[in-house]
């Protein structure tokens, strides 16, 4: 459909002069937007001279270029359709060069360090001479008040080029301790109490007498009573033992010792001994100067391995081992195994020069209370070499069995 020539020119004029109507209108609007300093956001220059409290001075020789993409201060006016040439050159500053004056001519207002957009991070950043440049958007008369005092304790932080000097950051931790600090020990200064047994340190002396073997037996040829007794005293590294064992027969002790040792720990679960034996029974008394380790063995054996040695080059062995095996928590049955060997012969004590006599025994307890347990068991000896003739020359069994019968006591 064809429309009339006359009716589409009156439409582009009505068109034109509503176009014109509204440039009109918004020309004063425009024109006074000029005199207003623009946004942080705003890529618009900004006049230098409408900044009130800008102290140019310290910026003296400062070359900051304009920016390409920001466009000149006479493409904003209103009713203007051509670009200026170039914009108009900033007056001279007292204390500035020439050439910083013409830089700052086109300065945009994000590339003021006081006036830094919110996007922007300020690269001055010292905490400790806190001022004007150092946080955006700060009104210059709260930015005065800012001082270098008003944080104390606040290091300085790296700044970028161009910006303020950085100020020294100091030790961020280190030297003494404030006085409500906790002690390295936790204890806050509070000593050990005069509470018996709570030393917290694992290390108070303790005691302990066992009367292992408290029995009587009865054998092929002979009958009597046995003991094995031990105590010691000490704390974890250094202890005294005391140590005795022997048969007592016919009305009086035939044979059995009394050993003091010092017992030191050297490892985990062992000590080394040292001390003396004084031997008890028929014939004459004997002295020995005993040396030996003892402790627990893998899966629990323990083990006992002493040399002696006595006057007249006279030398002797004993290792001694035991197991306890748990049928239940009280009823436990206790293998034990001896060995006694001499360097000599000694006929006053009928004994034979090397291996003498090996013991091998069971027995089975009820521990009634952990402290106080019955038992029933066997013992086996055989005498050896040397031991053996005066055994026979004795009339004596050079292989006995014997039924015990006895209680296992410790304090």
């Amino acid at each position: 459909m064809s429309r009339d020539p006359l009716t589409t020119v009156i439409a582009l004029r009505r068109s034109l002069w509503l176009a014109a109507g509204l440039l009109v209108l918004a020309a004063p609007g425009m024109a006074g937007a000029q005199t207003t300093p623009a946004p942080a956001s705003s890529s618009a220059t900004t006049d230098m001279g409408s900044m009130p409290g800008m102290d140019m001075r310290p910026m003296s020789g400062m070359s900051m270029p304009a920016s390409a993409a920001q466009p000149s201060v006479g493409a904003t006016k209103a009713g203007k359709h051509h670009r200026k040439p170039a914009a108009k050159p900033a007056q001279h500053m007292p204390g500035m060069s020439h050439g910083a004056t013409d830089a700052m001519s086109g300065m945009a207002h994000d590339a003021m360090p006081a006036m830094a957009s919110p996007a922007r991070p300020a690269s001055n950043a010292g905490m400790e001479g806190m001022g004007q440049h150092a946080m955006p958007d700060m009104h210059p008369d709260t930015a005065k008040t800012t001082g270098q005092d008003a944080m104390p304790g606040m290091g300085g932080m790296p700044h970028d080029a161009g910006t303020p000097a950085a100020t020294t950051m100091g030790p961020m931790q280190g030297g003494k301790p404030s006085a409500d600090a906790r002690s390295p020990d936790y204890s806050d200064g509070v000593d050990y109490g005069s509470m018996r047994d709570m030393d917290m340190r694992d290390n108070a002396p303790l005691g302990m007498l066992l009367f292992d073997q408290l029995e009587a037996f009865h054998g092929k040829d002979s009958h009597g009573q046995a003991w094995t007794v031990q105590g010691w005293y000490g704390n974890d590294n250094d202890k005294l033992w005391l140590r005795s064992e022997g048969e007592r027969s016919r009305g009086g002790i035939e044979n059995g010792d009394v050993e003091a040792l010092w017992s030191h720990a050297v490892a985990t679960f062992w000590d080394v001994q040292l001390g003396v034996r004084q031997e008890l029974g028929d014939g004459p008394s004997r002295h020995w100067a005993a040396f030996g380790i003892q402790g627990l063995a893998p899966y629990g054996f323990d083990l006992e391995a002493t040399g002696y040695i006595g006057p007249s080059g006279r030398t002797a062995a004993r290792l001694r081992a035991e197991y306890e095996l748990l049928f239940t928590q009280r009823l436990i049955l206790q293998p034990e195994f001896e060995v006694n060997a001499y360097g000599q012969s000694d006929p006053a004590r009928r004994l034979g020069g090397g291996l003498s006599d090996a013991r091998f025994g069971l027995r089975l307890r009820y521990e009634i209370r952990r402290e106080f347990a019955p038992y029933v068991g066997v013992v086996w000896t055989r005498r050896f070499g040397g031991t053996a003739d005066f055994a026979r020359d004795d009339r004596q069994a050079i292989f006995d069995r014997q039924w015990v019968a006895g209680i296992r006591i410790w304090f």
